[in-house]
């Protein structure tokens, strides 16, 4: 049975009889109540075989087709998914190559690494499935302040194996079907030899990055939307020595610093909530962060900058916890300070642009600027560290800086200025390769 020819109705009636026999054996004590769901997921594979078999011998005294071997392992590996795991997108999900998953209805496309996109065939039977399957996986990934309805369209919730959900209710949409968008980090405990071995970052760049993180430096991580802003971020903080104390804070959990104790064991997690249906209980990133300083942190790292947090996160970086980081989108390495200043003005102290930059050149330390870039001999785009921006002070009502690495005329990341805490660095065994041009 092919991908495109998979019965998502029959699906649904194995999946049905399987829900009622696990119920009766719970009820009759089979299952007992202190298995735990990894051992009753192994348990579930003998039972779908059961009723996999009735329903061929139901088949054959019928005189239906009956399906292939091939086609009964697929069928019994998609009950055991819309059970256990993320249904009809578990496969996509399994698939190693997959970096997002964009669906509207029954129209599904997947953007695999290097830029490849096509579409693939429809995952569920009909919209009223593909609501189904978002509720699910809400329940499944512990959501519970986070309704998904006519009067809570908006979702976000990070999936089992790490990916980022995102959906949009079909109220909200022109064609009144579900919208969603998967992204799935390629990589997990990332390192920065790693990225320099898949050509992100070059050799005298990593260096330098690992000294910077090592000596504390406040460091934000800028570019576009999928450049691999998240992955570069967990890569620095995975030079952290273990003994120092961090906490995290995301609008949606995303970095999984905390799933590392052999890198990370003194790790606090800390999740933005959300308001619930009658508008109360929001506590938003800006107000993590101030309770942040209340909690002994070495380091603060915030997921992605979005708002007025802005100023709190420049606060953090200021009062004692240098070499922190963060995730903001820009288009640049120097856009990064306008982007900040214009989201100050979101914050309740909403501070003008002056004392903000003035706030920026106090706080941080490096920009470093992340792009896709498309290969010359492949045509693929890949993810490159593209420049390298120090904050040198406040001068004229604005953020000093000077772009210390930067592509050359060959593509390469290269050095480019004079890099002014050069003997902090020193400290942590960077010494510069290159000659400034």
């Amino acid at each position: 049975m092919e991908q495109q020819q998979l019965d998502h109705q029959l699906v649904r009636e194995l999946h049905t009889r399987f829900g009622k026999r696990l119920s009766e054996q719970r009820r009759s004590g089979v299952i007992a109540a202190t298995m735990t769901l990894d051992d009753e997921r192994q348990y579930a594979h003998s039972v779908i075989a059961d009723v996999m078999r009735e329903y061929l011998e139901e088949a054959m005294a019928q005189g239906r087709e009956l399906p292939t071997r091939e086609e009964e392992e697929r069928l019994v590996r998609a009950v055991h998914a819309a059970q256990y795991s993320a249904g009809p997108l578990q496969p996509l999900l399994d698939n190693p190559d997959v970096e997002n998953i964009n669906i509207q209805g029954g129209r599904v496309f997947v953007k695999y690494t290097g830029g490849k996109k096509e579409e693939v065939p429809p995952l569920v039977g009909s919209s009223a499935e593909l609501v189904q399957l978002v509720e699910q996986l809400a329940v499944y990934a512990g959501v519970n302040s986070r309704s998904w309805s006519q009067t809570d369209p908006l979702l976000d919730i990070r999936m089992p194996g790490g990916e980022r959900l995102a959906a949009i209710h079909p109220t909200m949409t022109g064609d009144r079907q579900p919208a969603l968008s998967i992204r799935r980090s390629s990589l997990g405990k990332v390192f920065l030899h790693e990225l320099q071995a898949n050509g992100t970052v070059t050799e005298e760049a990593a260096q330098f990055l690992r000294a910077a993180v090592k000596a504390r430096k406040n460091i934000v991580v800028a570019g576009a939307t999928d450049a691999g802003k998240t992955t570069l971020l967990r890569a620095l903080a995975n030079e952290i020595p273990p003994e120092e104390r961090i906490i995290t804070i995301e609008r949606s959990l995303e970095l999984g610093l905390d799933e590392y104790e052999d890198l990370h064991p003194d790790i606090l997690v800390l999740e933005e909530r959300l308001a619930n249906t009658e508008g109360e209980g929001a506590i938003s990133q800006g107000k993590l962060l101030e309770r942040s300083l209340r909690h002994d942190a070495d380091r603060v790292i915030v997921g992605e900058v979005l708002g007025g947090e802005a100023i709190q996160m420049l606060k953090a970086m200021s009062q004692g916890t240098d070499g922190s980081l963060s995730t903001l989108h820009a288009n640049s390495s120097e856009e990064v300070f306008n982007r900040i200043a214009t989201y100050a003005l979101e914050a309740a102290e909403r501070l003008p642009i002056e004392a903000t930059h003035m706030l920026m050149a106090s706080a941080l330390h490096f920009v470093v600027f992340i792009k896709k870039v498309r290969d010359p001999f492949t045509g693929e785009k890949r993810r490159r560290i593209a420049s390298i921006r120090e904050v040198n002070g406040f001068d004229g009502g604005r953020v000093s800086s000077s772009e210390v690495f930067k592509l050359g005329p060959g593509g390469q990341l290269m050095a480019a200025a004079p890099i002014s805490c050069l003997d902090d660095l020193a400290e942590f065994d960077y010494i510069p390769g290159e000659v400034w041009v």
